[in-house]
């Protein structure tokens, strides 16, 4: 294509460069399609003179950038097959070094002997000789070293130069040079910024084809990280302004006043053999001022593990099922209750019975109770036993929920199908918010022409900045506070060699009363013999192993996400008794299960797992008053991974250690991240607090003043694009 002719941003690349079908596939697996893509592919750092190795300096394993001359070049054949090649031998003054190019032999073409280059690739070894492999190349003018002295003087800012992530068959040389490209062929022209301008200039941002100039091609450091600000700042913004419009739109509707009745709430909360904390009781005066106000409740509870999070759901509940609502002619009001497994629904199911049973039991009204998931249907109380529950058919369960005569309904995804319908469905508590997708919560919470109150509740430490962030529609309220008599759990990182040691301490424990569980990373291994190279423990060699050699007086179980759910059930419920004495599992455990007397946990291969479901697997056992412990081991030397484990150990609370693991991981690296679909970049921004707040703020008074952006079309667009492309969950 011409280069002086200048060619729209939506332009596919396979129109502007002749790509292999190889090339074209890794491209699309990185979503990158055309032009503005290729834009918005950035850099995952910046390569500087710092970085320079000279040749008598490089080791086998390190990636380094060298730069000499090339003393001879040749086209050749791979060492043990006819793979075409590019060969080159490269001196600098202390040494020379091979360079090998495998399937590009058309390189050998672009260099000539005395020609001078910048090489940069991974240093690898055959035979006794390094050799640099696949290096990316840079014709230069003049070796910034030759036998060991700098030749830059001060001037170092000259070789600052952006390195891309790379997939097979895609190099980060390629997309430099076809950003490059893009750049000649006049991209820059159609690409409009959607920021307004008096936001960049309060914020110090440069524009946007300004920061798409630094991002790729910066002169001097700063540069790179202006750019970087600004993509930042631009996707938390974009994320917000979604937020706050959703927020405005749901706060259209109308919704169930429900002013509680004080003397039920305290008769209901009297009956329960603890004092609930304070910070239970601020949670429910939040929830309960939001319930009044006639429209839509949007709120989340954020509590860590063991918290109480499911006390002040139930006293909600309970509270919505029993008061009657004003200046309106419906009957008993609803509650859907949604949880992400059918394990957690069951676990809820049981605690609401339980709560509920109190107040029955103490002369109160029975609360009609169903549950509704994959494998069935139940309701509470039983025809048989008032205090207990019985199986129905599903058919009369959703007869009930549609009819109105069943007030709370608890249940899995099931609960969003068409065939679930509610008369007056006035509260949706969704559990584990962020394991549900926007659109599962928005069909929970579109069930009725009036739309319910929406009570959210995570037990997952997040961090501030990202709650603010990806929860920026709902208004938050954090659990800080423990009930009382919970020991803190003593955790340990425990050595190959302290193994033995620490299962005789588990064996003191069972023979004293009390349960544990063993979680491994996998189910199973195809090859038992794989077990050792992988060095990983799998559920169902670990149980046997346990079985066999190393606790045959005790009762031993698994349970992973394969089971079918009744067997699930039949295990979770013997363990609750417990006639099992150790559950060997996976992290289906993570959430939800509520065993008391289970006060030990064993996780092999703890560097596996992010710090977050190690919290929350590691909660399992602070249920009670008896001392909980926690044994991690740990397949790895890496001295990163041991870092943060070591942070688990002394996090005060889930809240600290996702502080922590933000910190210790870096962007794009918070465990779980993924989940919520922001970028490498983004995640940049959620560690600057002043960032994420004035995005907020911004996002919020723009809302305020235009709910449908229509002063604002570029945003809007964006908005919509960013919407389509990902899921901020």
């Amino acid at each position: 294509m011409n280069g002086n002719k200048t060619i729209s941003h939506k332009i596919l690349l396979s129109e502007i460069f002749r790509l292999t079908p190889l090339q074209k596939t890794a491209l699309i697996k990185l979503n990158i399609s055309n032009a503005r893509d290729l834009l918005y592919y950035f850099p995952a750092r910046y390569s500087t003179i710092s970085e320079v190795r000279l040749i008598r300096d490089l080791v086998p394993g390190e990636q380094a950038i060298i730069y000499g001359r090339v003393v001879k070049v040749a086209t050749t054949k791979g060492f043990h097959s006819k793979i075409p090649m590019a060969e080159a031998v490269i001196e600098d003054g202390t040494g020379k070094i091979k360079a090998i190019w495998f399937h590009q032999p058309y390189i050998a073409k672009m260099l000539l002997p005395d020609t001078m280059v910048k090489l940069s690739g991974k240093i690898e070894e055959r035979k006794g000789s390094l050799y640099i492999a696949n290096p990316e190349i840079e014709k230069t003018k003049e070796l910034p070293i030759d036998a060991g002295h700098s030749l830059f003087g001060e001037n170092h800012e000259s070789f600052f130069y952006p390195v891309y992530p790379e997939t097979k068959y895609i190099t980060s040389r390629f997309l430099y040079h076809h950003i490059q490209k893009i750049f000649t062929l006049g991209v820059l022209k159609y690409i409009e910024d959607p920021i307004p301008e008096e936001i960049l200039k309060r914020y110090n941002l440069p524009s946007l084809k300004t920061a798409l100039v630094w991002i790729h091609t910066p002169q001097k450091e700063s540069d790179a990280k202006a750019a970087r600000k600004r993509f930042a700042f631009e996707e938390v913004f974009m994320i917000q302004l979604a937020r706050q419009k959703d927020r405005a739109d749901f706060k259209k509707h109308d919704a169930f006043t429900i002013v509680p009745e004080e003397n039920k709430m305290e008769q209901f909360i009297s009956r329960f053999p603890f004092t609930p904390t304070k910070g239970q009781f601020h949670a429910l005066s939040d929830i309960l001022g939001d319930l009044k106000k006639g429209i839509p409740m949007a709120r989340l509870l954020e509590g860590d593990v063991g918290s109480g999070k499911t006390f002040v759901a139930a006293t909600v509940a309970h509270t919505v099922v029993t008061t009657a609502p004003r200046d309106n002619k419906f009957g008993a009001l609803q509650v859907a209750y949604m949880a992400p497994t059918e394990i957690l629904a069951e676990q809820h199911f049981k605690s609401f019975i339980e709560y509920f049973r109190l107040s029955a039991q103490a002369g109160g009204l029975p609360v009609e109770i169903g549950l509704l998931t994959g494998s069935g249907a139940k309701k509470f109380p039983s025809k048989v036993d008032p205090f207990g529950s019985t199986k129905v058919s599903r058919a009369q369960l959703l007869k009930w929920a549609k009819e109105g005569t069943l007030p709370i309904l608890i249940g899995t995804h099931s609960l969003i199908q068409k065939t679930v319908n509610f008369k007056n469905l006035a509260l949706a508590i969704v559990d584990e918010q962020h394991r549900f997708g926007t659109m599962q919560r928005k069909n929970l919470t579109k069930k009725d022409t009036i739309m319910p109150h929406f009570l959210s509740m995570t037990a997952t430490p997040i961090p501030r900045t990202l709650a603010l962030t990806i929860y920026g529609n709902l208004d938050l309220t954090v659990l800080d506070e423990m009930p009382a008599g919970r020991l803190a759990i003593q955790t340990e990182l425990v050595t190959p060699s302290a193994r033995r040691e620490m299962e005789e301490k588990i064996r003191v424990k069972i023979t004293g009363g009390r349960q544990a569980y063993i979680i491994c990373p996998r189910i199973e291994l195809p090859d038992p013999e794989k077990e050792l190279a992988l060095n990983v423990k799998s559920v169902r060699e670990e149980a046997e192993r346990l079985k066999e050699k190393v606790f045959p007086e005790f009762e031993i179980e698994i349970l992973h996400g394969k089971m079918k759910p009744a067997e699930k059930e039949k295990v979770m419920e013997r363990f609750s008794r417990g006639e099992i004495h150790i559950l060997v599992a996976t992290s289906v455990v993570e959430v939800g299960v509520n065993v008391p007397n289970a006060t030990i946990i064993v996780i092999e291969g703890a560097e596996r797992f992010g710090l977050a479901q190690l919290h929350q697997l590691r909660g399992r056992v602070m249920r009670s008053t008896h001392q909980p412990y926690c044994y991690l081991f740990a397949s790895t030397s890496n001295e990163t991974s041991l870092k943060r484990l070591k942070a688990l150990i002394g996090a005060k609370s889930g809240f600290d250690l996702a502080e922590q693991d933000l910190l210790l991981r870096g962007s794009g690296k918070l465990s779980g991240d993924k989940q919520w679909g922001i970028s490498d970049i983004g995640m940049e921004a959620i560690k600057n607090i002043k960032m994420v707040e004035a995005a907020r703020a911004e996002a919020t008074h723009i809302i305020s003043e235009d709910p449908e952006l229509q002063n604002y079309p570029l945003l809007h667009a964006s908005v919509q694009s960013r919407h389509n492309d990902t899921h901020w969950e």
